[in-house]
C-alpha cells in the first residue's frame, strides 16, 4: 500500500463516522428504540431482568445500557452514543483483522476493510441506532480475532457475550462450534459449545415468552425480498443493479487489469474458514431453512456476518494483482460506490436528505410535542408514547405533562368522567396501514359515547391525529382550530432537530 494511501482512507472514514455522530439526535426514536429505553432505563437490575423475561432478545445488550444509565442521564443521545463508540471499536477490531489474515499486501487489505467496516450502509445505519446491532457485530469481530489467533479462554468469553447479546450470536457460534468438530479442532469446538450455556440458560427462564406461537411473529417466510433487503442494507440504494455493475467490474480487472504472469494467491478456502465466513454462510442457510417452517431470517440481523465477510473481501481485493489500468479501474469503482454510499448510509438519519424527522416509519417524537399540553391524549400504543415524553423531556425539548397518555381502557374511564371532556385527542404513529386499525378502535369507543372525530392534517407522514368533541359542540366556534390546539405554548415551545 503506498505510503500516502492510509492518510485518504482514515479521512474519509472519519468523515462517515462524525456525520453519523453529527446526526446522533436529528431524528426521533423510532418504535424498537423506544422500546429499548422501556427495558434497559428501569429502576433496579432485578426489574430488568423481570422485563426481560418478557423479551425476544439476551440480556447482555440492556445491561450495559442500565450501568450507563446509573452514571448518564437516559436520554436519546446516550442510548445512541453508545452504539456509536461500539461502532468505532467494532471498525477497528475488523480492520486489524484484514491486516493479520491478509498473505499479501496486509496494508492495503487494513485499507479496504476500513473503508467497508465504517462507510458501507450496514455498520453506518446501525451506528447511531439504540439497538445492540454494533455491540453484536463488535463481539463477532473479537471472537474471529481470538479464533484465528488460537486463544480459546478469549474466544469462549467473546462468544459467550455475543450469544448473550442477540440470538444470532447463539446460531452463529453453535454453527462454528460444529463446523470446527468437524475440522477435528477439539478444544475451540468445545470452548464454543461451553461458551452458549449461558444463554440456552436465558432462553430457559424467558421459555414461557420466547415458546409462544405470536413471538416473532412480524417476520416473514424467506423470498426474494429478504435477499433484495439484504443486499440494500449492504450495497445502498438500487442493490442488484449496483451488484451487476461490480461483478462487471470485478471481470474487467481479472480481464485487462491483472498482471498476466503474477498470480498472488490470498489461499481462498483457507482464509475463509479463519475469517469465520465458512461457518457464517453455513449459519444463514441453517436459518433460511428453518424459516420456512419456523420465520427466523430477517435483513436487519445478517449485519452478524460483517466481522467475517468483510475481512475475507478485503484480502481478496488485496492479492489482486493489479496493473496501472487495474488500479484505475479499482480505484474509480470504489470511489464511486463511496460516493454512493455518502448518500445512501444517512438517508434514513438525516432529515436533511429524508425532508423528514421520522424514521423506520414513526413520528412519536412529533407528537408527543404537539400534544404536550393536552390532557386527554390516548393511543393504543400509550407506553410508547409515554416513554416518547419521557425522552424528550430529557432532552430539554418539552415540559414534563401533567397527564401520562392513556390507553383503551384509559380513554373507557375518562368517556364515563363528568363532567366529560372538552375534547379528546386520540393518536397514533405509523404507516397508515398499520395505524388506521389501531385508531378506529379509540374511534369507536369516542363515537359510542356521544363524540365526533375529525382527522388532523399534520402534513407530516406516519404522524395521525384524530380530534374529537361532544356531537353537540363538534364543529363549532367553541372546538379550537386544528393549528391552534396543535401549537404548544410559545415559552414551551422547542425548534425542531
Amino acid at each position: 500500500m503506498k505510503r500516502w494511501l492510509p492518510l485518504p482512507v482514515l479521512l474519509v472514514c472519519a468523515a462517515f463516522a462524525f456525520r453519523a455522530l453529527g446526526l446522533i439526535d436529528a431524528t426521533g426514536l423510532w418504535t424498537d428504540e423506544l422500546y429499548t429505553t422501556g427495558k434497559s432505563f428501569q429502576p433496579s437490575y432485578p426489574a430488568l431482568l423481570q422485563m426481560l423475561s418478557r423479551d425476544t432478545h439476551p440480556p447482555l445488550y440492556y445491561s450495559l445500557l442500565w450501568i450507563l444509565g446509573q452514571w448518564l442521564t437516559p436520554s436519546a443521545v446516550t442510548l445512541r452514543l453508545f452504539s456509536w463508540l461500539m461502532y468505532l471499536a467494532g471498525g477497528v477490531v475488523i480492520t486489524a483483522q484484514a491486516g493479520r489474515l491478509a498473505p499479501v499486501r496486509p496494508r492495503l487489505a487494513m485499507g479496504v476493510a476500513a473503508l467497508l467496516a465504517f462507510c458501507s450502509p450496514y455498520p453506518v445505519r446501525f451506528a447511531i441506532e439504540g439497538k445492540g446491532y454494533a455491540l453484536l457485530v463488535l463481539l463477532v469481530a473479537l471472537a474471529w480475532w481470538w479464533r484465528q489467533r488460537q486463544r480459546p479462554l478469549l474466544y469462549g468469553l467473546a462468544v459467550a457475550l455475543a450469544a448473550c447479546t442477540h440470538f444470532y450470536g447463539l446460531f452463529l457460534f453453535a454453527v462454528t462450534s460444529l463446523w470446527d468438530a468437524s475440522r477435528r479442532r477439539g478444544l475451540l469446538a468445545g470452548v464454543g459449545a461451553l461458551a452458549l450455556v449461558p444463554s440456552l440458560l436465558w432462553i430457559m427462564v424467558a421459555s414461557a415468552y420466547l415458546l409462544r406461537s405470536g413471538t416473532g411473529a412480524w417476520i416473514g417466510t424467506p423470498d426474494f425480498a429478504l435477499l433484495e433487503d439484504t443486499l440494500a442494507r449492504a450495497l445502498g440504494l438500487w442493490p442488484l443493479p449496483k451488484l451487476g455493475v461490480l461483478l462487471l467490474v470485478l471481470a474487467a480487472i481479472q480481464r485487462w487489469g491483472c498482471h498476466a504472469t503474477v498470480r498472488a494467491s490470498a489461499g481462498v478456502w483457507p482464509a475463509a474458514d479463519r475469517s469465520g465466513l465458512i461457518p457464517s454462510l453455513l449459519m444463514v442457510l441453517a436459518v433460511v431453512a428453518v424459516s420456512f417452517l419456523k420465520p427466523l431470517a430477517f435483513s436487519r440481523y445478517f449485519v452478524v456476518l460483517l466481522p467475517a465477510l468483510i475481512p475475507w473481501l478485503s484480502l481478496r481485493a488485496a492479492a489482486l494483482p493489479l496493473n496501472r489500468g487495474g488500479q484505475w479501474i479499482g480505484g474509480w469503482a470504489l470511489a464511486l460506490l463511496l460516493l454512493s454510499w455518502w448518500w445512501h448510509s444517512f438517508a434514513d438519519l438525516d432529515p436533511a436528505l429524508s425532508g423528514q424527522v421520522a424514521r423506520e416509519s414513526n413520528q412519536f417524537q412529533l407528537l408527543s410535542r404537539r400534544l404536550q399540553a393536552e390532557p386527554d391524549r390516548y393511543s393504543r400504543r400509550a407506553r410508547l408514547f409515554n416513554l416518547s415524553d419521557r425522552m424528550e423531556t430529557a432532552a430539554g425539548r418539552m415540559a414534563q405533562p401533567s397527564v401520562p397518555w392513556g390507553d383503551g381502557e384509559a380513554l373507557k374511564r375518562a368517556l364515563t368522567r363528568r363532567p366529560a371532556p372538552a375534547q379528546l385527542w386520540l393518536a397514533d404513529s405509523g404507516s397508515a396501514r398499520a395505524s388506521r386499525p389501531r385508531l378506529n378502535r379509540l374511534q369507536q369507543q369516542a363515537e359510542a359515547a356521544g363524540y365526533r372525530c375529525e382527522a388532523v392534517d399534520l402534513e407530516v407522514p406516519y404522524a395521525h391525529l384524530l380530534r374529537c368533541a361532544p356531537d353537540a359542540v363538534s364543529g363549532t366556534s367553541g372546538l379550537p382550530s386544528a393549528s391552534a390546539a396543535l401549537d404548544p405554548p410559545r415559552e414551551a415551545a422547542a425548534p425542531q432537530p
